[in-house]
């Protein structure tokens, strides 16, 4: 059910407009831009007059004398060239408030037109430990997840792990150069993996040879060479361990762990379509697909290298059509850093010219990078890329200051404060990330993002905390929510507030853009703070407005409990804090 107040606006305003044989494209309001003056705006009338060529003061004025016909509006006025103010009747808010509460929805509606969509997020290289370089994808890739389910899309994650191109051979190249041989290396746990990552990588910068034989046993090892083969599974299941540890405490989940080893048969395939239908050439040994230059010019596709290995961009050609053909996926959509930009755009336009993929939507959705205090990328204090772990870690022991020691409070011994500490960390940590738009970096700002004030993840944790133990309070002592009823200014801003949630998840949906639901989040909680101080619940003037404000404070708490959810944030039901903190 959707229950957003501008609905109801709308849909009298359309009639308006075909009564007065306007353009009911332009029959719409948003919130007000001063919520002093009205509750709503429709500016409609200034796109009318450059159509109509009237003044627009006039237009508007025509359309708010009938609007004073509607039932639900306190007043009407039209401002400056020919905006069109509303102020809706304070039943009319109650009213919408009081459905919200009793929807299992709160009032959200869903897409029209539910389809399949593939998020493709995470990304790790296997071989490597995971660094604060990952966190973004993961993050933001999961609250998508989370929004694109709700708002009811059929939606399949997927992690597509790096796992098989020329950095395994690098890898495999390294041990053997080290080792004389392969044999130890099914004792190798991921530190001394991505050891010898970063050892190979050192050399192969320096070293003809040693980059000529990586790329060797790369091939070898896609042709299907045993010994190589089992080499390279112990190194993907050792990383996959570590790499869904890491994921695990962030909370980021994926329905499918497919890798680039998974598309290496589909790979072949695509090869052959590119040949049979003369879109791919060979050029100097390797074999290519040639993309349009008419913007810009574009490196070709290199599908088949000219040592006989697969090309690093045919294998998400290929991913593209196994989620087409097999998980029926109708969009698809990347998430990764901008150097990325370049290689999509080329697997995108290979994808048209092969046919792979008709009738998809295909998308790349940028962020920026995590920084630290100087604008660059967050690194450790020795100025090596800091990894997951010890960000988490680090996290994890800021929180643990501004919480009791185990046992200091009753019921909350070692176990509950170590869980507290992990959601109170993994919520400052996501939150301070998805404030922030995708498309812009961020400074990671270890002293204040774990505050219980400000916007932060812990300070939305915490209004929800205190309305839980109001609400558990007023259950002891036999209070019951009832009908809302709006009194004070604070009560019918907060009604207001509330009311904008629909809008808020589909524009976040739409957009792809979950600081959508982070920036009404916060608005929310500090709506509510405002109406906490100004309106008592426990001990307000009468029984019917103590129960109202119960039940506001409960639809409240329920939807900054769902708005964290789409975020990927846990809500304890407890807040605690150290003495003194």
């Amino acid at each position: 059910m959707n229950l957003l107040l501008e609905n109801k606006i709308n849909t009298e305003l359309c009639k308006i407009f075909n009564k007065l044989k306007l353009d009911d494209r332009f029959a719409f309001v948003k919130v007000s831009d001063r919520p002093d003056l009205s509750d709503f705006q429709c500016n409609g009338a200034l796109a009318l007059a450059k159509i109509t060529h009237k003044n627009p003061r006039e237009i508007g004025t025509m359309i708010a004398e009938e609007l004073q016909k509607c039932t639900f509006c306190e007043s009407i006025s039209v401002d400056g060239p020919g905006f069109i103010n509303l102020k809706l009747k304070d039943d009319v808010i109650a009213q919408n408030a009081d459905a919200m509460a009793d929807d299992e929805r709160l009032g959200c509606g869903m897409v029209e037109d539910p389809h399949k969509v593939v998020l493709d997020y995470g990304g790790p290289n296997v071989a490597k430990t995971m660094h604060v370089g990952h966190l973004r994808s993961g993050v933001i890739g999961e609250s998508v997840s989370r929004i694109e389910r709700f708002v009811g899309n059929d939606v399949i994650s997927d992690v597509h792990l790096g796992d098989w191109g020329t950095p395994m051979g690098m890898i495999i190249s390294e041990i053997i150069m080290q080792d004389g041989s392969l044999d130890k290396v099914y004792d190798y746990d991921i530190a001394q993996i991505t050891e010898f990552y970063k050892q190979a990588n050192i050399r192969c910068k320096d070293d003809e040879n040693a980059r000529e034989n990586a790329r060797q046993i790369t091939a070898k090892l896609q042709e299907g060479n045993t010994q190589y083969r089992r080499a390279w599974e112990h190194l993907r299941n050792e990383s996959l361990k570590a790499i869904k540890a890491n994921y695990e405490q962030l909370d980021v989940n994926f329905d499918l762990w497919w890798g680039e080893s998974d598309a290496h048969q589909v790979c072949g395939e695509v090869v052959r379509i590119a040949r049979e239908n003369d879109i791919s050439e060979v050029d100097n040994g390797a074999t290519i697909i040639r993309l349009e230059e008419s913007n810009k010019p574009k490196p070709p596709v290199i599908i088949v290298k000219s040592d006989g290995a697969f090309g690093y961009q045919l294998t998400d050609i290929a991913t593209i059509k196994m989620r087409v053909e097999d998980l029926h996926a109708q969009e698809i959509v990347y998430f990764t850093d901008s150097r990325q930009t370049l290689h999509f755009e080329q697997v995108f336009e290979a994808v048209q010219k092969l046919g792979i993929a008709p009738n998809v939507k295909l998308q790349h959705i940028v962020f920026g990078t995590v920084n630290g205090a100087d604008g660059k990328p967050f690194k450790t204090r020795d100025g090596g890329v800091m990894d997951l772990e010890t960000l988490i870690a680090m996290s994890k022991e800021k929180v643990s200051q501004s919480l009791p020691k185990p046992n200091e409070v009753e019921g909350y011994g070692t176990a509950e404060i170590e869980k507290l500490t992990q959601q109170i960390a993994i919520a400052a940590i996501k939150f301070q990330d998805l404030k922030n738009t995708i498309a812009s970096g961020y400074v990671f700002e270890l002293d204040d993002f774990a505050k219980f004030e400000g916007k932060t993840g812990p300070y939305i944790q915490y209004a929800v905390a205190r309305i839980n133990s109001v609400l558990r309070k007023a259950a002891a002592s036999g209070l019951q929510t009832g009908n809302i009823v709006l009194q004070a200014p604070e009560e019918r801003s907060l009604a207001l507030k509330l009311a904008q949630v629909h809008n808020v998840v589909m524009r976040a949906h739409t957009d792809k853009e979950p600081s959508i639901i982070a920036e009404y989040t916060y608005n929310l909680a500090q709506t509510f703070s405002t109406f906490y101080n100004a309106c008592p619940m426990m001990n307000a003037n009468n029984q019917e407005l103590v129960s109202s404000r119960l039940k506001l404070a409960k639809l409240t708490r329920d939807i900054l409990k769902l708005m964290l959810y789409l975020l990927g944030i846990e809500a304890p039901e407890v807040m605690l804090k150290a003495e003194n903190k």
